[in-house]
């Protein structure tokens, strides 16, 4: 099976399933049990998706075999630099090189963007993301922007010109 991953409206049925299980995922983990509809609600309320369209952004959703399983979003901070947000690939295709077919997507829109530099915040028990990060040749920098308390850890990435073919 291949991955396929293009920029999707932030409200679809299965961009907004993602996010949902997203949300479900790192609320879960932070608070050590299940998180209620309720908490994952006010979660997906809180998080606008304003600058995750162009031309401020973009948002994302990967699909595995046709099924949608990932998704991430990009938001522009200054002239070159983009930030990424809402990084999640499901559980059931962890493992499958989703991770990184999602990553070069937002790179690539990164760059049409005119981002010459990718950063992003993440907590310390998201391993996985962070393991993925670390794969593709992210960094840990300083922190940037205002610190929250999901943030404990910042990385970033240059980006290099796309090759040209």
């Amino acid at each position: 099976m291949n991955w396929s991953v293009r920029p999707e409206s932030f409200g679809t049925p299965d961009a907004t399933r993602l996010r949902r299980a997203y949300y479900d995922e790192v609320a879960s983990r932070y608070w050590g049990r299940p998180a209620t509809a309720a908490e994952i609600d006010e979660g997906l309320a809180g998080d606008p998706p304003d600058h995750l369209v162009r031309p401020t952004g973009e948002f994302v959703v990967g699909r595995y075999g046709g099924e949608a399983a990932s998704c991430g979003g990009l938001r522009v901070l200054d002239a070159g630099t983009a930030e990424l947000t809402r990084v999640y690939v499901s559980p059931a295709a962890r493992g499958t090189g989703g991770g990184g077919a999602l990553l070069a997507a937002l790179e690539e829109a990164a760059r049409r963007l005119g981002a010459r530099r990718l950063v992003l915040d993440t907590r310390l028990d998201l391993v996985e993301a962070r393991g993925l990060y670390a794969k593709h040749g992210f960094q840990e920098i300083p922190a940037y922007g205002e610190k929250g308390p999901y943030s404990e850890i910042w990385y970033g990435k240059e980006l290099t010109a796309p090759a040209r073919t």
